[in-house]
């Protein structure tokens, strides 16, 4: 139950928490939303999609403004899912129970990112009731399927069907928690891709003391992993660090201490900046396991392609009302791991992340602080009143 002594946004948070919705399920979330929407005469579409077995669930709404065709199109995103809480006995209170303590409000989902879809909903309320005549059209994108292992049915299964319907899309904010050490610090104007690959080298297995009848495919991979770690693949840029190569399992081996293994296998990842493609970057670890002459197979995966929006009118737009709310020069930054802005801004020129502090997500005990719900629900009002007013 809801405290009525709590803002209207505040309540919606609250709520939103005691809808458990670990992905892929919704927890109805997306029908309460869509529901308020529907008061404020915006068109909701749900659009399914999945096996059975994990069904997602997503919604496109939209409400259309008064400069018709000309109109720009101001996008809410986000997932309405959130990870798993964990051992329930390390929390302090249920997960999924909205409790309030000293000005905070726990339980998972909190900080990622039930406050976010709280204050996009209670702002374009706010702002639907002021200006019922605004000129822009407003759009939420909400997914089940964010926090999952593959994210091949959310964000991306709407965005090809508003590329197949010619949808035109000006602005984006998603709002994942991007704020690090205070509230408004930092927005994400980008994001690094990520390209991951599975490598398996051929050996001969043999026993130890006979290494002439054997191959041992760790010492015929470790001056190749040696290689990788000192290449500087790019140098980055304005916006982006250089690109980065990681090894995160090397499996090989039976566990007996005599025997050569047969085998070995290698994970490892890229975060690749603008300055360097995904197929340039496995054609530079091809040559050069090739240049080492190995037997080996190798799988590439690309979680994402990297993004960027420069400087420029919704960045400001943003920064200006982060600042007037908060008195903070919001920083400008693309660090992190990968987002659903990667889909978004194949139809969409101008998305940026903005939302709490992201120091408790994914973690026992998750939450944000209340004055920080209340601000974030007049960022995101202010950004309405800024770009879709003119």
């Amino acid at each position: 139950m809801t405290d009525p002594q709590l803002t209207l946004t505040q309540q919606l948070a609250q709520g939103l928490i005691a809808h458990p919705s670990v992905t892929p399920v919704d927890g109805g979330i997306q029908q309460l939303i869509a529901n308020r929407l529907k008061q404020i005469n915006f068109s909701c579409e749900t659009i399914m999609s999945g096996p059975d077995d994990f069904l997602v669930t997503n919604l496109w709404a939209i409400r259309r403004g008064s400069n018709g065709a000309q109109a720009k199109c101001l996008v809410f995103a986000g997932h309405t899912d959130v990870v798993p809480p964990g051992p329930l006995e390390k929390w302090d209170t249920d997960p999924f129970v909205p409790v309030i303590k000293d000005g905070v409000l726990y339980g998972r989902g909190a900080a990622d990112m039930k406050s976010s879809l709280a204050a996009f909903v209670v702002a374009t309320e706010e702002f639907v009731q002021a200006h019922p005549d605004h000129l822009g059209n407003i759009a939420f994108l909400l997914t089940s399927d964010e926090e999952g292992p593959k994210n091949t049915d959310g964000t991306v299964v709407v965005v090809n069907k508003l590329k197949e319907r010619q949808v035109k899309l000006d602005y984006c904010i998603v709002g994942e928690p991007t704020s690090s050490h205070v509230f408004g610090d930092t927005i994400k104007n980008g994001r690094r891709g990520s390209l991951s690959a599975k490598l398996s080298v051929k050996g001969i297995q043999g026993h130890v003391a006979y290494p002439h009848l054997a191959r041992n495919p760790i010492h015929q991979v470790a001056p190749v992993l040696a290689e990788l770690a000192q290449i500087e693949w790019d140098h980055g840029n304005e916006y982006f660090p250089p690109t980065t190569w990681q090894t995160s399992n090397f499996h090989a081996g039976t566990g007996a201490s005599n025997v050569i293994p047969g085998e070995a296998i290698i994970d490892f990842n890229f975060r690749f900046a603008t300055a360097s493609t995904a197929a340039g970057l496995a054609h530079k670890v091809e040559e050069i396991l090739k240049k080492h002459q190995l037997e080996y197979n190798i799988s590439w995966n690309q979680g994402g392609e990297p993004f960027l929006t420069p400087k420029g009118e919704l960045c400001d737009v943003l920064q200006s009302a982060i600042k007037e709310r908060t008195g903070i020069n919001a920083e400008l930054s693309t660090t992190g791991g990968t987002s659903d802005g990667r889909f978004i801004a194949k139809i969409c020129p101008q998305v940026v992340e903005f939302g709490p502090i992201n120091a408790t997500i994914h973690q026992v005990n998750e939450n944000v602080n209340l004055d920080d719900i209340e601000s974030l629900k007049d960022i995101y009002l202010q950004v309405l009143k800024k770009l879709l007013l003119r």
